[in-house]
């Protein structure tokens, strides 16, 4: 039974939500506490206008900070109480949650809950480090519990396939000022104290291309920053693509917990992910992987699986700037 009281459970659910991934470092969620609730809302300004108009990259991230505040408040002994878009006249409300009958925190709950703050994002290639195919099988399943599907791409030319996307989509976004300035406002230049964005000790200066090759975000932007690239980090990874039966809201959010389980779950044994979103930005070509490689589903997440042994302190807003 919780020797936690319900406030106490709530404050470090807030606490842990800061942690979640989201696209470009942007954290765009805002918490607030009323009693012994909490909600959870989409702050816009942080909403990327350019390569996210419709909000679901924007939906994915605040999914992932509800699912730490999930995970944090049964790891605190409580059985949370979530609602997802309670209220049909405030768009901007997501969820909100609350501890319910008090529970004894089970091991998974104990091993999720200690990796949100170790949890990184990876920009780069992995270590050529096989990944079992029982843990790919069990992030699977983990994704599956939120209500989304985790597929690995096993054929080569499948994976052939998302590489070119990638390259397609990048390759246009890089020519075209309003993507650029964009990423350029989410980027940090070396020594930048900014509390949000990608900090340029977060990527490779000169990325050492995989095979085949998943190009990463030029956060850089001509200025020459990042840091050298490791070497013995060429590998791809275990590609995977993240789906829903649907492309509603509420499926949106529910990736983002399905994602953020899948990460607390891969980074428990070592593993860690790079993210490739490009495609999925480009309304053809993600409708084009809807068709033809994702069986109808919505692709709502690229993704590499691998090791890496290259760790990195990120940024994340202090409370008083995500707690209203």
């Amino acid at each position: 039974m919780s020797i936690r009281s319900p406030k106490q459970a709530l404050d470090a659910a807030v606490e842990a939500g800061r942690w979640a991934p989201s696209v470009h470092n942007t954290q765009p969620w805002a918490f607030a506490v009323s009693g012994e609730e909490i909600s959870l809302r989409a702050d816009t300004s942080r909403q990327l206008p350019v390569s996210d108009p419709a909000g679901r990259e924007l939906l994915i991230s605040c999914g992932a900070a509800l699912f730490t505040m999930s995970t944090t408040i049964r790891f605190e002994g409580y059985e949370p109480v979530v609602r997802i878009l309670p209220d049909p006249d405030r768009p901007g409300l997501l969820a909100t949650i609350r501890p319910g009958e008090e529970i004894e925190a089970d091991e998974l709950t104990w091993v999720l809950g200690g990796e949100i703050e170790r949890r990184r994002t990876h920009r780069a290639g992995f270590a050529d480090v096989p990944i079992p195919d029982q843990l790919i099988e069990s992030l699977a399943r983990a994704a599956m519990r939120e209500g989304a599907k985790l597929t690995p791409i096993r054929s080569p030319a499948a994976v052939n396939v998302l590489a070119a996307l990638t390259q397609a989509a990048q390759g246009v976004q890089v020519q075209e000022q309003r993507f650029s300035l964009e990423l350029i406002r989410w980027s940090q230049p070396p020594g930048g104290a900014r509390a949000d964005g990608v900090p340029a000790d977060a990527y490779p200066r000169e990325p050492v291309p995989t095979e085949p090759d998943f190009p990463q975000r030029r956060y850089s932007w001509r200025h020459g920053w990042g840091i050298p690239a490791t070497r013995s980090e060429a590998s791809t990874g275990v590609v995977a693509v993240l789906t829903t039966p649907g492309d509603s809201r509420e499926e949106w959010i529910a990736t983002g917990q399905a994602l953020q389980r899948v990460l607390l779950h891969a980074s428990a044994h070592g593993v860690s992910a790079a993210f490739h979103t490009q495609a999925l930005e480009m309304d053809l070509l993600r409708e084009f992987l809807r068709q033809e490689l994702c069986s109808g589903e919505y692709p709502q997440m690229i993704m590499r699986l691998g090791v890496t042994f290259d760790s990195k302190d990120v940024p994340r807003r202090p409370l008083t700037d995500v707690l209203e």
